[in-house]
């Protein structure tokens, strides 16, 4: 039986006390968390934090008169919203192990220190996430294949991986906002009735703009960034690297195949995982000494070998002993335990957000806000802050997505305010700030996958800070701000 269908009959409405707590809660557990252990804070602090925070949110409302099945079965609604990021998280583990192994990620590092250079390394990794992100429409797939390549790459140059991982993820995101692809483009637009094209044009007045401040950001780090960049030593990595694997475009057959696979709109988490397989399986006949150096067992025969080689790489990441540091950090990582802390935080993040919603404390903050809302630029600040609160809040962006569209469409359709003007505004306050927040799960997976903290890359998402802006400033100005009687002409 659903929650929604129980008799609440015992159960009173929440307070605005009832509704603080667990936002105060959050904020100052957080807060701790992250001033007592830094970077730190991941590796299970913050995990913790926001699981006491989700406790006391139940107190709260099991002395509102609610019973602990009701919590029970909320938090289990939680957990199975996120079945799906959580296989995707364990098949990206698998899978930079097994590229790592396979030489794919190595070649990618191997022909980007030949053909890049420093000084435009940034704007590049920008605009090719864009186009990768556009082609295949998922930001999570771009960031766990090119942008660890990229991250990689910029270690190996002498670049800084923070500004690298900044360009990756508004590159991912720019291609994802705007493909058709997107899962998230798509929801955004069934939620709130618009059609999918029509939801796309709209969101170009904030898309376009953003890119165009992220690129030249970019463009004037690249020019002025003092890179240590040292070519005696890049030669030394190639040198070695050349060494470690057999180098060939063929070791990059595992990324177009889940180009093709991701681009047929095949599930991404099996799309990755396959990718995964066939990397593998490409180390057997592309690089024997890999796994030999690998399993380092003489008596074991060959496909043996292969085969247990596999099972490492993707269970616990592949590791490299090149006796150089850069090779080493870039290619000792992987395996689906790896994304095991990131799991823990998303697990904890998203029961806490849907107990906020579920038990009503999340529609007695936000209601103030539509009282108060009496423009069309107050509305629209109101959406943008409900949705950037979400991801702070409940940890997840397709909470961030759903919830403003449920809790503000009626107010749209009663101002005569076209849906796509709704649609655009969730999309850049909900999905495009999500990588902001450390325990959110789109923060968490990125910096899992490219071993950059969400704070160290924050300062550098710049399309996530401008795009959220931008839609305020549209909502100030009235500037392709539709209403129903103009959309209809």
């Amino acid at each position: 039986m659903s929650l929604d269908n129980k008799p609440a009959r015992s159960a009173r409405a929440p307070s605005y006390l009832d509704a603080m707590i667990p936002i105060i809660s959050l904020i100052i557990s957080v807060g701790a968390s992250v001033t007592l252990f830094g970077l730190d804070a991941v590796k299970g602090p913050l995990q913790v934090a926001i699981i006491l925070s989700a406790m006391v949110t139940a107190i709260i409302i099991l002395k509102n008169g609610h019973s602990w099945d009701e919590i029970s079965e909320s938090g289990q609604k939680g957990i199975s919203s996120v079945v799906g990021a959580i296989f995707i998280l364990f098949a990206v583990g698998a899978l930079i192990g097994t590229w790592n192994m396979s030489g794919t990620i190595p070649t990618m590092v191997y022909y980007g220190i030949l053909l890049i250079t420093p000084n435009w390394f940034y704007p590049i990794a920008f605009l090719v996430c864009i186009a990768v992100s556009m082609s295949i429409g998922s930001s999570w797939t771009t960031a766990g294949t090119l942008g660890v390549g990229m991250v990689g790459l910029a270690n190996m140059l002498g670049l800084s991986p923070e500004i690298t991982a900044g360009a990756v993820i508004s590159g991912a995101y720019v291609g994802d906002k705007i493909s058709p692809l997107s899962e998230t483009t798509v929801l955004a637009a069934q939620l709130n009735g618009v059609d999918l094209y029509k939801h796309i044009r709209a969101q170009l007045w904030t898309t376009i703009p953003a890119a165009l401040i992220t690129l030249t950001v970019f463009v004037l780090l690249g020019l002025h960034q003092h890179s240590a960049f040292d070519e005696t030593v890049t030669n030394n990595e190639l040198t070695r690297f050349d060494e470690l694997f057999h180098i060939t475009a063929w070791n990059l057959l595992p990324l177009l195949f889940l180009l093709l696979l991701s681009i047929a709109k095949v599930p991404a988490s099996l799309a990755i995982m396959c990718s995964a397989l066939l990397a593998g399986i490409m180390t057997c006949f592309m690089q024997p000494q890999v796994i030999e150096r690998f399993v380092a067992e003489p008596g074991l025969a060959m496909p043996l070998a292969a085969i247990k080689a596999i099972w490492i790489a993707m269970a616990t990441g592949f590791q490299e002993s090149s006796g150089i540091e850069q090779i080493d950090m870039l290619l000792s990582r992987g395996g689906m335990d790896s994304m095991l802390l990131t799991i823990w935080l998303i697990i904890g993040a998203v029961t806490f957000g849907i107990m906020v919603d579920d038990f009503g404390l999340l529609n007695k903050l936000v209601t103030p806000l539509l009282l108060r809302a009496k423009s069309v630029g107050r509305l629209l600040a109101s959406v943008v802050a409900t949705a950037f609160g979400l991801n702070i809040a409940a940890g997840d962006q397709y909470i961030a997505l759903l919830l403003p569209t449920r809790l503000f469409k009626a107010e749209f359709e009663k101002r005569d305010l076209a849906p796509e003007n709704l649609s655009r505004a969730v999309s850049d306050a909900g999905i495009v700030t999500s990588p902001l927040v450390p325990w959110n799960s789109c923060g968490a997976y990125m910096a899992a996958v490219l071993g950059v903290s969400t704070l160290s890359y924050l300062p550098f998402a710049i399309f996530n800070i401008a795009a959220p802006l931008l839609t305020l400033a549209l909502g100030i100005t009235g500037i392709n701000i539709r209403y129903l009687a103009k959309a209809k002409g």
